[in-house]
This record gives structure tokens, C-alpha cells and sequence, in this order.
């Protein structure tokens, strides 16, 4: 290190790292694992008993007072709050109960799956929840288990919800996370410019969109059960048709009110495109050049606080209690503190890693690695830590500034690299038993998890494999 340390004494700054990457593999806990890694980064930095955790505290409160990062917290708990409110409010259930009693055949449900897709994609764990009890509900009438129902649902959850550029949940996180780990790396770019650049480069989501659409369209399954359900077998054509109570957002005491999901919804993407393109015209660009700009995450918080504010009012119209609105916006926000915890230990880890100087000891040490193969290594090692974490978040706020610190040195493109993070940790986010996308389908469809993760693994191994082979390939071309 620059601070006159030798060589050995270089590889401190990895250390909280690999610390990081033992303790999430054998506790399968994220927040933890990434404390550690703070307090040990604070400790490598202030060897003494008091000084450490001060110092470690100083690296967490540092993350989290930086002007970009408050803004993602603000827009993440205001979209859940909303999320919660729209919840609260019937939209979730009244969406599924218009669904059930209009779809009649396997075609239709799976139409409905997709198209969708278009007012849903805010968050994974929303698409399941939306989608999951109208299959609930049809699976008499479509010939396919249990399992490859929820397949199906899946694949159009993170694998589509991650190349989406724009008004949902990951957006600000991924766009943090490529901004930390840019300025980690002493490296220069737009963090949401390179966000956009990266999604072709995410082979995983695609060849999973691409599986989810042949099943949905041209695959045939006459078996039904063989799902190894929960329920008692006696018991499963009972349990099919009841969508109602399978999730809190469909509970039987709820309205069913659709319009309370859509026209929020709609109000969120189409103010925040308007948004981001006055944020662009009053930064002097015009056209199309208007909407991208770096004030994406400005237009996406504006727009999901002016949608609370005349929802809520709007609610109020309708003589809905404000007590009940304000517990529904709190109970949903809070939904997100998880992942708001998750991103203070990542900027504290960052925070922690930059004193000790990471990015120079990976310049260093890791110049010997040719630029184009480095996006095929990220790859598979990220696939590795995903399925055994079962986050995707997680994933990127561990691997990608290890990832880009490695691609600046090898002089690699930056949006192939990144691409393949974000590959990696959906790669997790879809097989791992351990994922909140397993396991929220698995308990609507009354499916056992482990069983289910274990169908999904095989065709999800195949997509790994041809996103590798992708990467592999762009090595020849680059």
C-alpha cells in the first residue's frame, strides 16, 4: 500500500472480503456477514479495542451520509410504502380476482403472465405475488404441475425485473452499487449510463426469459401432481382453487378494487419518464437525449412521492380512513428495511475497503489476468456465491467492486463485466433454495421449497452454462 506497507501487508485490504464471502456461505445470512466485514475493515485500519468499532461505526455513518445513497434509501422505502398502500388498498387482490374470473384456458393465463409484466415489473417478489394466486386459481384448467407453474412465474420476476432501466426497486440499488464500486476502482463513468449499457450483457436473465416463454407457449404436460405439495394429497384439488388468504396482499378481509393497483402504477413509470426528461432539458439537452441523464434517480423518488400524495388524497375521497393509509405506507416501507440495512453494511464495507487502500492491492495483484476472460471468471465465481447466499443483492454489493476493481486493471469493458455481475446474482435470486423468489412461490403454490428449488436447478444450470459460453464467446470478439 501507498502508505509504505509492504507487499504482504497489501493483501490486508482483501481481507474483510474474503471474510465477508466465508460468513454469508456458512451462516446463509447477508447482513451479517457484510457487519463483519465492516468491523473487520475497521479493526485492520484502527488495531485497538475502542478505535476499531469507532472506526467501523465512522465507515457505516460515511455511507450513509452521502447525497446519492440517502436519495436510493428515500426512493426505496417510499416504493414499498407504496407497494403497501396500493396492498392495503385492494389493488393486489382486485387485480388477481379480475384476472380469475376472466381467464378460462392455460393460453390466457400465461398471455395474462406476460402482458402483465407490463404494470408489475416494480419488484420480484410483486410479479409473484400478483401472478402466483390467478394460476392458484386456473391450475384446473392448465395441464402442468405445480412446479412448472411457478417456473414459469419466476422467470418472468428477476430475470425480467432486472433489465428493466427504469421505475423499479433494483434500479436504484444497482445503480448504487456501480457508482461505490466505480469510485472504488479510481475508474470514471456514469453509473446509470453504464447500468444501461451492462443489460444486453446479461445472459442469464435472457436465456431464462427465453426457457420461461417456451414453457409458457410451446411446451405440453399432462402431469399434475408429483409436486411433493405441502397439503395432503386428499386434500390438493380443495386447496387449488383457493387464491384467497395464499399471500397477506389477497387475504379474504381485503376490497377488490384493480384500478388501485394499475393507476398508481401507471402514475409512477409515466411520471417518472417525465421526470427525468425536464431533469434532462433543464441540464441542456433536448430529444431523447433528455431522458438519459444521471438524474434518474431524482425523477424516479419525485415521481413515487407524487404518486403517494394523490393516492392518498384520492383514498381519502373513497372515505378511506387515513389511520388505516398511514399504517399501510408504514408497513410497507418497513418491508424494505432489510434491504436499506443491506445497502448501509455494503457503503460501510466499501467505506472500509477504500481506507485500506483495495484498489490499488488489486492493481497489483491481478494485472495478470487477460481483460477478455475476466467477465467468464466474475461469472461463474458469482453464480457460486448467489445459489450458496441466495441473494442477489447480496451478490452485487460483495462482487462488484471486486469485479470492476479487477476489470479497470485488466483494462476489460466495463458494461460486459458488469452485465455479468448482475447475471450472476440472478442466477442465485432464481435457483437458490434459500431466495425470497423460491420461497414466496413455493408458499402460494403450496409447493415444498426444496423439492422445488431442486426442479428449477437443471434448466437453470443450462442458462448458466450458455450465459458462460456468452461470455466465453465475447472473448474472441473483444
Amino acid at each position: 500500500m501507498s502508505n509504505g506497507r509492504g507487499g504482504q501487508m497489501d493483501w490486508l485490504s482483501v481481507i474483510p472480503f474474503i471474510v465477508v464471502i466465508i460468513a454469508a456461505i456458512w451462516t446463509k445470512q447477508v447482513i451479517p456477514s457484510l457487519l463483519f466485514g465492516v468491523v473487520v475493515a475497521g479493526y485492520l485500519v484502527e488495531p485497538h479495542w475502542l478505535s476499531g468499532m469507532i472506526k467501523t461505526l465512522q465507515f457505516i455513518m460515511e455511507g450513509l451520509s452521502d447525497e446519492s445513497n440517502l436519495k436510493i434509501i428515500i426512493f426505496l422505502y417510499a416504493f414499498s410504502a407504496l407497494i403497501g398502500l396500493i396492498r392495503m388498498s385492494g389493488g393486489i387482490k382486485g387485480f388477481v380476482k379480475a384476472a380469475t374470473e376472466r381467464i378460462q384456458n392455460k393460453k390466457g393465463a400465461f398471455i395474462l403472465t406476460w402482458i402483465s409484466s407490463v404494470g408489475t415489473f416494480a419488484a420480484p417478489s410483486f410479479r409473484i405475488v400478483t401472478i402466483g394466486p390467478v394460476m392458484k386459481a386456473m391450475r384446473k384448467k392448465i395441464p402442468m404441475a405445480k412446479q412448472e407453474l411457478a417456473f414459469v412465474i419466476e422467470t418472468t420476476a428477476t430475470p425480467l425485473v432486472v433489465i428493466i432501466p427504469v421505475a423499479t426497486a433494483f434500479v436504484g440499488y444497482m445503480t448504487s452499487v456501480i457508482d461505490l464500486s466505480l469510485h472504488q476502482a479510481d475508474a470514471s463513468g456514469d453509473a446509470y449510463t453504464l447500468f444501461l449499457q451492462s443489460i444486453p450483457f446479461n445472459f442469464f436473465a435472457f436465456a431464462m426469459l427465453i426457457l420461461g416463454f417456451y414453457l409458457s407457449f410451446f411446451h405440453s404436460s399432462k402431469k399434475r401432481a408429483n409436486d411433493k405439495e405441502k397439503t395432503p394429497e386428499e386434500k390438493e384439488e380443495e386447496e387449488d382453487d383457493k387464491w384467497e388468504d395464499c399471500h397477506p396482499a389477497v387475504m379474504k378481509d381485503l376490497p377488490a378494487k384493480p384500478w388501485n393497483l394499475i393507476a398508481p402504477l401507471i402514475s409512477v413509470i409515466a411520471l417518472t419518464f417525465l421526470f427525468m426528461y425536464f431533469i434532462g432539458v433543464d441540464n441542456g439537452k433536448s430529444g431523447f437525449g433528455a431522458l438519459i441523464n444521471d438524474g434518474v434517480l431524482d425523477a424516479m423518488v419525485l415521481a413515487v412521492v407524487v404518486t403517494i400524495v394523490w393516492f392518498v388524497v384520492f383514498l381519502k375521497f373513497k372515505k378511506e380512513h387515513l389511520k388505516r393509509m398511514m399504517d399501510g405506507l408504514i408497513d410497507g416501507g418497513n418491508d424494505m428495511m432489510n434491504v436499506i440495512i443491506l445497502l448501509a453494511m455494503v457503503w460501510g464495507l466499501s467505506k472500509g475497503t477504500e481506507a485500506l487502500e483495495f484498489a490499488e492491492t488489486i492493481s497489483e495483484s491481478f494485472n495478470w489476468i487477460p481483460e477478455n476472460y475476466v467477465a467468464v471468471v466474475v461469472f461463474i465465481l458469482g453464480c457460486g456465491l448467489s445459489y450458496f447466499i441466495g441473494s442477489a443483492w447480496g451478490t452485487w454489493g460483495i462482487l462488484m467492486p471486486v469485479a470492476l476493481s479487477i476489470a479497470v486493471t485488466a483494462g476489460t469493458s466495463l458494461p460486459i463485466v458488469i452485465g455479468a455481475v448482475f447475471a450472476s446474482g440472478t442466477f442465485g435470486a432464481f435457483s437458490s433454495p434459500l431466495s425470497d423468489d423460491t420461497n414466496t412461490s413455493a408458499g402460494i403454490l403450496n409447493l415444498n421449497t426444496i423439492e422445488y428449488a431442486k426442479f428449477k436447478l437443471k434448466p437453470a444450470l443450462i442458462a448458466a452454462g450458455v450465459a458462460a459460453a456468452g461470455y466465453l464467446g465475447l472473448s474472441f470478439f473483444m
